[in-house]
């Protein structure tokens, strides 16, 4: 089956900046989509995200269905009154290296 030819970027949601550590889907997420419609790019490549198995490696997932709970956003749940927005506001908003 012929598929059109089409553009784009690889970028792992964890590359985000996200307040908690690493990136997720929250806001930073949304913002790389719409600048990917912006730029008229076609495809958002991720790596796996499972979540991490031996060695924190998400290539030796635990689970080949379920998604990586690290991925969910703090700020959406926020945003939805599913998390109380003041747990979320002494979380740093600095980004810095993650091991």
């Amino acid at each position: 089956m012929p598929f059109a030819r089409a553009s784009g970027i690889l970028l792992h949601p964890t590359s985000l900046a996200a307040r908690g550590g690493i990136g997720d889907f929250g806001p930073a997420a949304y913002a790389f989509a719409d600048f990917l419609a912006a730029a008229r790019q076609g495809v958002w490549q991720v790596l796996p995200l499972g979540p991490l198995g031996f060695g924190y490696s998400p290539y030796s997932s635990t689970s080949a269905f379920a998604g990586n709970p690290l991925l969910i956003s703090l700020e959406r749940l926020a945003d939805r009154g599913w998390l109380n927005p003041d747990k979320i506001r002494t979380l740093t908003a600095t980004v810095e290296a993650v091991d």
